[in-house]
């Protein structure tokens, strides 16, 4: 078996940051959050790097990140398109965006040929959970259905003080299977935290040790492949009820899988703080949380160098 690749997923703008906040330095010596996922990969296992960005980004992001991080690990580029898209497929008019997170992924298909983990650019996730997640995809092969794995947060460990978050809420069984992932876009902070889905008209409260994705996957190659071949049906709708921003939910496509039995997903957990920069009034709380991690000796001063 192939060792796993990471896969991370930056060709986000960071609409509600207000700019490319995959791209904005968090650390002593200009490092960005993403630095930190990918040193604690590497140190869990993973020598390989896939960026999924959007090319206009390419150049500031390769100067920024992409050339460091090449001197320790194979990077490789795939590149998100809101054109990619299967035979007969056209990009409708309003479509200023690519098609979401299964996209993202998606446009990895052609430099992933093995187990692969995927995250998001701008979310610290902490070293236990990389650990963990290349710990299972090494020792797990598709079987009788897709073995697939993810790694779980307690919701209220990542929500933010600024604003609503989007996470998707996890149901599984006893032992620890996924069964469902319900995307919640608009939760926010409280006691405990709480959702809406009519702008706030209206509330439901979540307990805050509810297990929630922050995008933390393992697949094996088949899950591009399965994503791939639903899409047409995915754009089939999209495209006739909300062209402009309907999107391809990661977490959808692995519903529908274990719904059919083709797969099942462990779900592994996390107790760590999860820290991100949702919205730019966000990176203060992120830097003095990674400035006391590298005091306390958890990651170096200077992340690539020695």
């Amino acid at each position: 078996m192939n060792k796993p690749v990471l896969v991370i997923m930056a060709a986000g703008m960071g609409s509600r940051y207000g700019g490319l906040k995959q791209l904005d330095p968090v650390g002593n010596h200009g490092q960005l959050i993403i630095d930190y996922s990918i040193y604690d990969a590497r140190r869990a296992g993973f020598e390989t790097v896939v960026f999924v960005i959007k090319p206009e980004i390419e150049e500031d992001f390769k100067r920024c990140i992409g050339d460091r991080v090449s001197k320790s690990m194979d990077v490789r580029y795939a590149y998100q398109l809101k054109e990619d898209l299967p035979e007969g497929y056209c990009v409708p008019e309003e479509r200023r965006k690519p098609w979401g997170t299964a996209h993202a992924a998606l446009a990895a298909r052609n430099v992933v040929d093995g187990p692969f983990a995927v995250i998001n650019a701008d979310d610290y996730y902490g070293p236990e959970a990389f650990r963990e997640i290349y710990g299972y995809l090494s020792a797990h092969a598709d079987g009788d259905v897709y073995e697939y794995v993810m790694v779980g947060y307690l919701l209220k460990n990542t929500v933010t003080e600024n604003g609503t978050v989007a996470r998707g809420v996890c149901e599984e069984t006893a032992d620890n299977f996924l069964t469902r992932v319900t995307e919640r876009t608009k939760i926010e902070k409280g006691e405990p935290p709480r959702y809406t889905e009519d702008d706030g008209q209206t509330w439901t409260k979540l307990p805050g040790d509810t297990i929630v994705s922050m995008n933390m996957w393992g697949f094996t190659r088949s899950f591009l492949d399965e994503a791939w071949a639903r899409f047409p049906a995915f754009l089939d709708k999209a495209l006739a009820e909300n062209p402009a921003k309907a999107e391809y939910f990661l977490p959808t496509v692995v519903s529908q899988l274990i719904d059919e039995g083709k797969a099942r997903v462990k779900v592994l957990r996390s107790e760590d703080k999860w820290y991100g920069v949702t919205y730019r009034e966000d990176k203060p709380t992120v830097v003095s949380a990674i400035a006391e991690k590298t005091a306390s000796g958890l990651y170096p001063d200077r992340l690539w160098e020695g």
